[in-house]
């Protein structure tokens, strides 16, 4: 466990970000947390990392209900950008429709759909999969 993983949470939920903020403490992991309530936001902070030539995200976790830029939204944003690092990227949401669930499967950049709320054994479950790559 001597990789920090960054790790970006793309909700517009106060209380959500606060309990993953809660989770990713309990998991062992190094990880650094970075939220944005909106798509937007989020691909304005990918812009300014790419720029900037900082690491990006090894992992993102996105809702889709947001104002401004829905989860959706942002994937599509996230397509133009052209980014051609792995990250690995989850629907996270509270959503139970079975057509949010397939729509997550359209998206190449999509790993999975993840129910509300998120457990701790699930992130470490995500953890080690970044873990075990060369980040």
């Amino acid at each position: 466990m001597n990789t920090k993983i960054n790790l970006l949470v793309i909700d517009d939920d106060d209380i959500n970000i606060f309990i993953i903020k809660k989770i990713v403490e309990k998991t062992g992991y190094e990880a650094k947390m970075v939220a944005k309530t909106n798509g937007s936001m989020a691909i304005d902070y990918l812009q300014e990392l790419i720029a900037s030539d900082q690491i990006l995200p090894h992992l993102i976790l996105i809702d889709i209900n947001m104002p401004v830029l829905n989860g959706w939204e942002f994937l599509d944003a996230y397509e133009n950008l052209g980014i051609q690092n792995d990250i690995d990227m989850y629907m996270l949401s509270s959503s139970v429709y079975e057509n949010d669930i397939e729509k997550a499967k359209t998206y190449k950049t999509v790993k999975g759909f993840i129910s509300k709320p998120l457990s701790i054994e699930r992130l470490v479950e995500l953890f080690e999969g970044k873990n075990s790559e060369a980040i």
